[in-house]
């Protein structure tokens, strides 16, 4: 269904296999190498497109004075709203939705590493999960004897034998796992969606929150849930995976966001967030005694 997609991703696996294989030998080490290194990969590809969306993203903070000035000229006409929205966007080379392409790569390859590491062992049929149905089941002499996509037989018996801390990368906590099977995976999966929900506050903390109550609630729970939920099904290579990119992208975004922060400062205009624009118009202006008068709640 989506071999425009299985082919390549395994095919960069495979070349990063072949690379960690002449470092470190064909082993175990080397398959946790490739799945590493192909997050590094894919995150070095769009750090250019991770960057222009934090610019646009600092640049509309920017321009909360002027957006909320239009809201408040074109109080019951949405669509005026919009158009005078767009136009200051333009304006400012601000583009609101640079961050769907970094979103829909990751997804992409995402699935097609997943169906790829699980394609390894295609003696069960897995017809409950989407877009990984083999046609039937084959025998583990079959199977051990089957090219997958980009990967030969050989390959798919080294992929086989090779663990984690013991866990074989091929295994699932739904796949009478091994007590290190579990292990693994649990830690993985715990690990996967506190990255989640950290990645997720710093990202938001930079973030207008007033009318965005429903993203919040989206993004600090229900994502870090359903990364526990997956973690149920996927196989420790995928949560290798899954970890190595969310931590990326939780480091990614402290030095980007630090790198902006400078850019803004050198600037003159300093990026603050909501919670430091609260507090600074309730500062006392400088010069200005602060008022510790006690509030005196009056009697009916």
């Amino acid at each position: 269904m989506l071999d425009f997609v299985y082919y390549p991703v395994s095919a960069a696996l495979s070349l990063w296999h072949t690379a960690a294989a002449a470092v470190v030998g064909s082993g175990s080490l080397a398959w946790i190498g490739a799945v590493i290194l192909l997050v590094m990969t894919l995150r070095a590809a769009l750090f250019p497109v991770f960057l222009k969306q934090a610019r646009s993203q600092a640049a509309i903070r920017r321009l909360q004075p002027q957006l909320e000035a239009i809201r408040k000229k074109y109080p019951d006409d949405r669509q005026r709203q919009a158009t005078e929205t767009q136009k200051l966007y333009r304006e400012h080379g601000v583009s609101p939705f640079a961050g769907c392409l970094p979103l829909l790569g990751q997804a992409f390859v995402f699935l097609g590493l997943f169906h790829v590491l699980r394609s390894f062992d295609r003696t069960t049929a897995a017809t409950h999960l989407p877009f990984t149905a083999t046609p039937a089941p084959m025998s583990a002499e079959q199977n051990a004897a089957t090219a997958n996509y980009a990967f030969d037989a050989a390959d798919v018996r080294s992929f086989l034998d090779a663990d984690l801390f013991g866990a074989p990368l091929s295994s699932t906590l739904t796949g009478h796992p091994t007590p290190a099977t579990a292990i693994v995976a649990i830690t993985l999966t715990l690990v996967a969606a506190a990255a989640t929900h950290f990645t997720a506050r710093t990202a938001l903390a930079r973030q207008e929150s007033a009318g965005l109550p429903f993203m919040r609630t989206l993004s600090l729970w229900v994502f870090p849930a359903a990364a526990l939920l997956g973690g149920v099904f996927l196989p420790v290579a995928v949560l290798l995976y899954f970890v190595t990119n969310n931590a990326w992208t939780f480091a990614q975004q402290r030095i980007v966001y630090r790198r902006i922060d400078r850019e803004a400062a050198a600037l003159g205009s300093p990026m603050t967030s909501p919670a430091d624009s609260v507090r600074s118009a309730a500062a006392p202006r400088p010069g200005a005694r602060p008022d510790r008068r006690k509030r005196r709640t009056p009697h009916p």
